[in-house]
């Protein structure tokens, strides 16, 4: 009598050896880096120490000449890490997996190769609906750095930049009170017998505990304010020592506001960042007082705060000094691109590892949550909600 047959000897079998195969296939990468054109941005991506290993594991890399300059990387240093350097801006788009810090604008993406790959920044807020359509006519396939998660669910990019943010806003507040900057003349450090400076921080988030942080370093006396009680118990937790915390409660502010030396604005909101600070409040600040609005990129929390740029960063109203300049990482700019790079290299590396893209896009979650455009497809939600466009379940699209 024969042996019965396993019932899943030969459906089992198969599908694993394709399972296999698929993950077997280390795929390789050819990535252009072209310069950033926009206003102000002296970021770059990779780092010469990122492009070395990058190509020590097989893949190529093409920069555009003096891309790194701004963030003072030489073109000799990316040379010596193993990337071609390139004069066309032209043939640099051409490559198949561009890597930006910027969004491209619409005469970059007229220069995309149709399917290329494009990593950078999508900055929702200052898109319009011309750029999805040009993207879509491309059948580009597009992912927003800012809407990466990590394995935590954690948005490391964003988090990245608000630590610098947080830090920045307080070492500009410490430049702008010296009287070479027409400041009024106070210092940051505990000076025995001297007061210490006053801090306010409007916001304990990422960019407030940083700020937070680097304030108490420096021997500030710093009060935080949030309406939400987690962060203010996980910002006390973080900072690892008491601080004054307390609710937005305009009473409390305005008493704190009046007797603040530096008052930092971090907070964030869902279209827009809200007004937290009138006008009325500003007046009754101490002249010569600065204002940080790290949230005038989202419109801002002071109602006085306007944007400003790097090359004239204050205004003055009120007789306080009001700073407002909408990118603050890329006053730091090396400082920002070794932080962007440490996010984009095991991320290029494992895309190289799966065989391509498509591989990384099934297998992991927090990258398929950043994809915005697939093959020309709207994937991302609150785009399609933004810009009145229709967007399809990447979920539906990928598997």
């Amino acid at each position: 009598m024969d042996q019965p047959s396993s019932p899943f000897s030969k459906q089992q079998l198969l599908p694993q050896e394709e399972m296999l195969e698929v993950l077997k296939q280390k795929g390789e990468l050819f990535i252009g880096i072209p310069k950033e054109n926009q206003y102000q941005e002296k970021r770059i991506c990779l780092t010469p120490d990122a492009v070395n290993a990058i190509v020590a594991n097989g893949h190529q890399v093409m920069i555009e000449a003096g891309a790194g300059e701004g963030a003072n990387y030489s073109d000799k240093d990316y040379t010596e890490a193993g990337a071609q350097i390139c004069n066309d801006t032209k043939k640099v788009f051409s490559c198949p997996l561009i890597l930006k810090v910027e969004p491209p604008t619409l005469a970059e993406i007229e220069l995309l190769n149709p399917q290329a790959i494009i990593i950078s920044a999508l900055q929702i807020k200052t898109q319009s609906k011309k750029y999805f359509e040009q993207l879509a006519q491309k059948r580009v396939t597009a992912i927003a750095f800012e809407y990466i998660r990590d394995e935590d669910g954690k948005f490391p990019a964003v988090r990245s930049l608000s630590e610098i943010a947080g830090i920045s806003s307080i070492l500009i507040a410490a430049e702008l009170m010296a009287t070479t900057n027409q400041g009024n003349g106070l210092m940051f450090g505990n000076i025995t017998g001297v007061p210490p400076a006053e801090v306010v921080i409007i916001g304990a988030g990422t960019v407030g505990e940083f700020a937070a942080r680097s304030a108490l370093g420096l021997g500030a006396n710093v009060k935080i304010f949030d309406n939400s009680l987690t962060k203010l118990r996980t910002i006390q937790t973080n900072l690892n020592q008491t601080v004054y915390t307390s609710t937005i409660q305009p009473k409390n502010l305005l008493k704190s506001l009046k007797r603040c030396d530096v008052a930092i604005g971090a907070t964030r909101g869902k279209d827009r960042s809200p007004v937290i600070v009138s006008k009325t409040m500003v007046e009754h600040m101490k002249k010569g007082a600065v204002i940080i609005d790290v949230s005038i990129d989202m419109g801002g929390c002071f109602e006085t705060s306007e944007v400003t740029n790097h090359k004239k960063p204050t205004v003055e109203k009120y007789g306080v000094i009001h700073y407002g300049v909408p990118n603050i990482p890329s006053r730091y700019p090396r400082t920002s691109s070794i932080s962007i790079s440490n996010i984009f290299t095991p991320y290029l590396l494992k895309i190289g590892e799966d065989g391509g893209l498509e591989n990384s896009l099934r297998f992991d979650k927090g990258l398929r949550n950043g994809l915005y455009m697939y093959h020309g497809i709207l994937t991302n939600k609150s785009v399609g909600d933004w810009f009145g466009l229709s967007y399809n379940d990447i979920n539906f699209l990928i598997f």
